[in-house]
């Protein structure tokens, strides 16, 4: 991506509790490169051809996909896992995505998690156009203790993948050092989902710039990395209670991304 700023898409997510069309109207109105979708419960998101003609409709691509590994999707197309990126791997290329969101497996995934790198490295394989992004995550609490819900671990970097995203809300959830994530991340580090956080425990999506996260830092040197990667804003406006209050979190995060990414 020498000589261009990294595009900026709009997470279908941070347009909840308004339904996946949603994004592709604001995206364009407000200027975003494109938008990433994320496959949960709205039939919407899970139909590509849909998608295709929002795409159109409103001129404006889609650069990514999440797939449905949340816990409210987990019947999502299939209750098998593979068969769920499968097919979001089919939908990333129909509407000509560059990469796929995937999270660590669940820690009860036990036959998943045992074969979650190599059939990954298959799944690669397939669909040698797509990156396969693996998501950092969060540990949480239960029983005011500390509980890994995934397996090996909430840290992709423990084992290593071929392509990272790296979530700074998840970052201060996990209280982990973003800039040291990127670095053991590395030229890997193909996707960012942009929001803040203040603090361990708590998965907030915050605008960025209302956190304590380096969210400015971490855009300006992964821009003059070298690194081919994107960026989608994933933030929460759950509570904005009004469209209004909505679209200018997502204009301020769109400005915010922008100005760091272009030094």
């Amino acid at each position: 991506m020498a000589g261009a700023s990294p595009p900026v898409l709009l997470s279908t997510s941070s347009v909840y509790p308004e339904p996946t069309a949603v994004a592709f109207e604001l995206a364009a109105k407000l200027g975003y490169d494109g938008v990433e979708v994320m496959v949960w419960t709205d039939s919407v998101s899970q139909d590509f051809r849909t998608l295709a003609t929002l795409s159109d409709h409103y001129g404006v691509k889609v650069g990514s996909v999440h797939a449905p590994c949340l816990l409210m999707t987990q019947r999502v197309w299939s209750k098998d896992p593979w068969e769920r990126l499968r097919r979001a791997a089919v939908m990333a290329e129909h509407l000509e995505a560059s990469t796929v969101v995937i999270h660590p497996p669940f820690a009860w995934q036990r036959g998943y998690g045992r074969v979650f790198p190599a059939g990954l490295e298959r799944m690669a394989q397939r669909f040698p156009q797509l990156r396969f992004a693996v998501e950092n995550m969060y540990p949480i609490k239960m029983a005011r203790k500390g509980f890994v819900p995934y397996a090996p671990h909430w840290d992709p970097t423990n084992p290593g993948y071929d392509n990272y995203t790296l979530d700074l809300s998840h970052c201060a959830a996990s209280n982990s050092d973003a800039l040291e994530m990127a670095e053991r991340m590395g030229s890997n580090l193909t996707h960012v989902h942009l929001g803040d956080g203040a603090g361990p425990g708590r998965d907030e999506h915050a605008v960025p710039g209302r956190g304590n996260q380096p969210c400015a830092e971490l855009l300006r040197k992964l821009a003059t990395s070298g690194n081919d990667f994107t960026v989608a804003v994933e933030v929460s406006t759950r509570k904005s209670g009004h469209r209004a209050v909505r679209e200018a979190d997502l204009a301020e995060s769109l400005n915010f991304a922008r100005r760091h990414l272009e030094g």
